[in-house]
Formats: C-alpha cells, sequence, structure tokens
C-alpha cells in the first residue's frame, strides 16, 4: 500500500513553510523534494526554513536525506537553518539518532517558538 503526501506552501512574515500530510519515503519524496526547490526559487536569498511535520506519520531515510539537502542548501547559500515543528515524538526521535541534528537544523515544539527564533528577513 502505497500512501501519499500532501504538501502545501505558504509564507509568515517572508518566511517560507512547508506543511506536510502523510509520509515520506521513497515513494513519497519527490513532492518534498520538488517544494524544496520551488522554494528556493521563489525565495533565492531566505535564511530561514519551517517544515512542518505535525501531520506526518512516518519518514524514512530517503525523506530525512531530502531534508538535510535542503538543510545542507540553506547553510551553503545563506548560513540558514532549516527549522522542524510539530515533529512527533516517534519523528524527532528519528532526527536524533540520524546524526541529522547539527547548526543546520532546529526542532521546535509549534510554529510561534520558531517564528520567535528566526531572525527578521530584510
Amino acid at each position: 500500500m502505497v500512501l501519499d503526501l500532501n504538501v502545501s506552501i505558504r509564507d509568515r512574515s517572508n518566511i517560507p513553510i512547508i506543511d506536510l500530510e502523510g509520509e515520506i519515503d521513497v515513494y513519497t519524496y519527490p513532492k518534498l523534494s520538488d517544494s524544496l526547490k520551488l522554494i528556493f526559487e521563489k525565495y533565492p536569498d531566505t535564511k530561514d526554513l519551517i517544515i512542518n511535520l505535525g501531520n506526518v506519520r512516518y519518514i524514512d531515510s530517503t525523506g530525512l536525506g531530502v531534508i538535510a539537502n535542503g538543510a545542507n542548501q540553506i547553510a551553503r547559500l545563506s548560513s540558514g537553518v532549516i527549522s522542524i515543528i510539530n515533529a512527533t515524538p516517534q519523528i524527532r526521535k528519528i532526527f536524533d539518532v540520524s546524526g541529522l541534528m547539527s547548526t543546520n537544523f532546529a526542532l521546535y515544539d509549534n510554529e510561534d517558538t520558531a517564528m520567535s527564533r528566526i531572525q527578521p528577513q530584510g
């Protein structure tokens, strides 16, 4: 059974936010990858990006890889950070044990907390 991934992109105070729902795996990762490409085109100078995993039930190593590549791109282009918000305890643990938690990532409980930690963009 292949489950789908729904992706929506919105903007809050010129910070792009990706809201995800479903599963991020080898079958659905292209939707996330395409969304990241779109954000980098639409916001070429973005220093920050928020990924809302509140409605994500599962993420595999392929999904982690897509997010890590996005974080590396933001870090390389602007010394920015990807903020992961609303992750379930199970998904937070996957990020923790993967070794991906670094200066390119931040985990926050909710969007308001992430926004309060992000510097305004000019």
